[in-house]
């Protein structure tokens, strides 16, 4: 037998011949042949033109609230500024009045530009620390103020009006007995405190071995302490000599407050004595007559 793996025994091959190669063009590669037409070029769309910002609605819509909001802050800032300035000076001739701290504020409506535009200022309400109303000591005043017309000249210290000025005042039991102790020539030395009694509406000034018993009217728009009866030992003074005493401690509030200020009515109450003072068509006084108006 043949072995069919015998190299031998394999036929032939034949050589393989190697794949054919294109031919190489030569030269500029071929054009179109002769008459022959190109196909026309597509139409091109031209760019439509951009639209300007403002001529979009929406830009123009937050353009203005730009505006709008730049200026409303500016017009803020202009009206708080002159808000607090005007507070300031006010409070200014406030303190220098009383001799007390004081906190001033202007109505909302109108705007604060307008009426300082104007000089009519329609309403300011004022409020002192409470320490003190010159040699008065533990009063507090509590004020509204009306109708007020500045006159042209006012930031020279020309003055003005004021339609209506309302004041309450709490007097303290403890500022009754500090003011007496140290206004009062001998009386002043026997007091040694002060009680309120609301319900017969009398205070009580209190000594070591006797007491004063004084009621709070108002008499010809002054505040006055009227005695009425003297209690236990402690007082030789007669009441001849007491009561000029206490009157002298009580015009100092209606002598030394401005623009015609009356009392009108007073109580008692547990804590002191409540009074309230007003005055109608008040003139402000120019910065010569009164130099506390002079920032006015």
């Amino acid at each position: 037998m043949t072995d069919p793996w015998d190299p031998r025994n394999q036929p032939p091959q034949r050589p393989q011949a190697p794949y054919p190669q294109p031919p190489q063009q030569q030269g500029p590669p071929p054009g179109p042949p002769p008459g022959h037409t190109p196909p026309p070029a597509p139409p091109q769309e031209e760019p439509s033109p951009k639209k300007g910002f403002l001529r979009d609605p929406l830009s123009i819509v937050l353009v203005f609230i730009i505006v709008v909001a730049v200026v409303a802050g500016i017009l803020i800032g202009i009206e708080l500024y002159a808000r607090n300035e005007g507070e300031t000076r006010v409070a200014n001739a406030v303190e220098c009045l009383v001799e007390d701290t004081a906190e001033v504020s202007f109505a909302f409506m109108p705007p604060f530009l307008m009426q300082h535009m104007s000089r009519h200022y329609s309403s300011l309400h004022i409020e002192t620390a409470g320490n003190q109303i010159r040699d008065l000591q533990g009063m507090k005043a509590d004020v509204t103020i009306k109708d007020v017309r500045l006159a042209e000249d006012a930031g020279s210290g020309g003055g003005g009006t004021i339609g209506s000025l309302v004041a309450k005042i709490d007097w303290t039991s403890e500022g009754m007995t500090q003011s007496i102790q140290n206004a009062i020539p001998l009386v002043g030395s026997l007091v040694s405190g002060v009680t309120t009694n609301p319900s017969s509406g009398t205070v009580e000034l209190e000594a070591a071995l006797g007491s004063i018993v004084t009621k709070p009217e108002v008499r010809n728009g002054a505040l006055i302490l009227q005695v009425k009866e003297f209690t236990g030992l402690g007082f030789t003074l007669p009441r001849e000599t007491i009561q000029p005493a206490l009157d002298s401690l009580t015009s100092q509030l209606t002598q030394e407050l401005p623009l015609g200020i009356k009392a009108d009515s007073v109580k008692v109450t547990e804590n002191g004595v409540e009074s309230q003072f007003s005055t109608q068509n008040a003139t402000i006084p120019k910065s010569e007559q009164d130099s506390c108006f002079a920032s006015i």
